[in-house]
């Protein structure tokens, strides 16, 4: 492990203790103590540098109280454009920010649109009450009044997520505040519940890593080996980088499940990253708080049994990184200028990459997904249905076996990032997967196969194994 990876490992796990020491916390020791901590974070691993993240802050603030009918799409654009900004810092001669500064701009970038976006919400709610002359009941979802600077501040560093994730939205952090009988939510065993797959998780990133390290994909001896061992190295690769992942979010959730925060009734039926999709009513007293039950799904990142065992790639996306993945389909996904379900997630897509950064690694990455959709979704809606139980279940298994080598074979643009590095890689193993997708999409045409959007969603697998078995 790096030494940046050592101190993303030490800041996710002080946090956990942090979490239970805020629980039970009134609402203003919460929302300065979470902020000074957060800021205390950023300071210490990115020193001058959290001047960005400021920068950013008071710009969207700004915005927002210049045009708070039109903010969303403003907020947008300039977040975005600072991003270009920031990372090409180098390129103008000003210090490059440290990968710790990255991790918290990218993170503050989604809660600042966020942010606009639901302060665009009520200023037209409002709008509308005034037009219609009464008033209605609270809407779910929506801000009580327009942050202020100090707390558009103590939001953008609170520490739970600042540099890792989970997501999550203002109106999300602010039911933490406001949280009723706040010692009534269960903490320490949805905890334990969720933290104990971590140290396997580890174990199994760490031997891969050491047997099969990137580097060596960089090196003229790599290309020396037999094609089997090419193809088979992406594997190990993308397991590792699961592995990695999985302990950092999984750590990250439980530093949130120790703070109580994200916690919502069942009965809400919360998504992650979004929040509660049903309305309920906060409990009286401590009595009916303890008779409730709570889930996290709200600030769930990370489904390792549906990112593993899920059968298509699109399912794959909806259970990897999963707040960021809702804030894509709510803020970008929605406005995409496109009428084709493919089109709308290529657009996606290339956005999800210029977030990520501007290394093409990315862009091959993420801009192959698109074809790996439209082939997957023409091939599987001509054939699949044609097969009797059997036969589907046959299609199953080898839709998802193909599925983690699309996975694995973009993963290593990635991780190699640079188009030398990756080109030379997918070139070595002759392009294998986007020939394939381009077959199976070609086949899919040719026997009438329907578009993605169309398809029957009763027909469609989600998960090779029964029910029960699920993480679910």
């Amino acid at each position: 492990m790096s030494p940046e990876e050592w101190t993303y490992l030490v800041v996710l796990l002080i946090s956990i203790p942090i979490g239970f020491l805020f629980k039970k916390a009134g609402p203003g020791l919460k929302r300065w103590g979470a902020a000074a901590v957060g800021l205390g974070l950023t300071l210490f691993t990115c020193g001058p540098h959290t001047l960005h993240s400021l920068i950013t802050i008071l710009g969207t603030w700004a915005l927002i109280q210049a045009q708070p009918c039109s903010c969303h799409a403003l907020a947008l654009a300039w977040t975005f454009s600072y991003l270009l900004f920031f990372r090409a810092l180098s390129l103008l001669g000003l210090p490059t920010p440290t990968p710790f500064t990255n991790a918290v701009q990218l993170l503050l970038t989604l809660k600042l649109v966020s942010l606009a976006s639901e302060v665009q919400d009520l200023h037209l709610a409002q709008r509308k009450e005034m037009a219609s002359g009464f008033s209605k009941g609270p809407t779910l979802g929506l801000l009580p009044d327009v942050p202020s600077l100090m707390e558009t501040l103590s939001y953008s560093y609170c520490y739970v997520g600042i540099m890792t994730g989970p997501f999550f939205r203002y109106r999300t952090y602010l039911d933490w505040l406001e949280q009723p009988f706040p010692g009534a939510v269960p903490s320490l065993r949805p905890l334990l519940r969720r933290a104990w797959p971590a140290p396997l998780f580890g174990l199994l990133f760490l031997l891969p890593s050491h047997l099969f390290p990137l580097e060596a994909v960089r090196e003229d001896a790599f290309y020396a080996r037999p094609l089997p061992a090419r193809l088979f190295y992406m594997i190990p690769v993308f397991f590792a980088f699961r592995m990695r992942f999985y302990v950092a979010w999984i750590a990250a959730e439980c530093g949130c499940i120790a703070a109580g925060f994200g916690a919502y009734p069942v009965a809400a039926k919360a998504r992650a990253g979004g929040g509660p999709t049903l309305q309920c009513p906060p409990p009286s007293s401590p009595e009916k708080a303890a008779s409730l039950e709570y889930d996290y799904e709200t600030i769930r990142n990370i489904n390792c049994y549906g990112t593993d065992f899920c059968v298509r790639v699109r399912d794959g996306m909806r259970y990897w990184n999963m707040t960021v993945q809702w804030w894509l389909a709510q803020y970008i996904y929605k406005s995409a200028p496109a009428h084709s379900y493919v089109l709308w997630s290529a657009w996606t897509m290339l956005l999800s990459a210029y977030w990520h950064g501007l290394h093409p690694g990315y862009y091959l990455s993420f801009l192959t997904i698109p074809l790996c959709l439209a082939a997957e979704g023409r091939l599987e809606s001509a054939l699949r249905g044609q097969l009797s139980p059997g036969g589907q279940k046959a299609w199953d298994w080898v839709h998802w076996f193909l599925k983690m080598r699309a996975y694995d074979y973009m993963c290593m643009g990635f991780v190699l990032l640079s188009l030398a590095d990756t080109l030379r890689y997918w070139a070595s193993i002759y392009f294998c997967i986007h020939f394939l997708a381009l077959a199976a999409l070609g086949l899919g045409l040719a026997l009438g196969g329907g578009s993605p959007s169309r398809r029957k969603a009763a027909s469609q697998p989600t998960s090779l194994a029964p029910e029960k078995l699920r993480e679910e």
